[in-house]
């Protein structure tokens, strides 16, 4: 199961199982005993996510480059001809094996109320075929 919810929110270990820090910045100040892994692969683009946070691009246009982010080919590929990781395909997929597992929740820092969070989408990329 996926779970998301804000970094800040109470610790429930038996809810939360595998706690994934989904953001490139941690954040200064922020216990590392509040997550189990933090990915910073997976967070939004640091030029995308401060463009939407200056209203300079809106939700849904947000939400649709993130999803190109997470599966964009990176300089990596470029060196192997055979084998492509086509972005976070692979921790993607293990992430939905963990969660098939057990509950894995996705954080960042956010407002559990916030509606409009990459959170969100990454949790229905994770809970769609990869």
């Amino acid at each position: 199961m996926v779970r998301t919810k804000s970094v800040e929110s109470p610790i429930e270990p038996k809810k939360d199982g595998l706690r994934v820090l989904a953001t490139r910045f941690r954040g200064r100040g922020l216990p590392k005993n509040r997550y189990h892994v933090w990915m910073a692969n997976l967070g939004p683009s640091e030029k995308l996510l401060r463009s939407f946070l200056a209203g300079k691009v809106a939700w849904t246009e947000f939400a649709r480059a993130y999803r190109t982010e997470l599966f964009m080919d990176n300089g990596v590929d470029k060196q192997n001809k055979t084998i492509k990781n086509h972005g976070q395909k692979f921790t993607l997929r293990l992430l939905q094996e963990l969660a098939q597992r057990g509950s894995v929740t996705i954080m960042c820092h956010c407002s559990e109320e916030e509606k409009h969070c990459h959170r969100h989408i990454l949790r229905k990329v994770l809970e769609a075929k990869i």
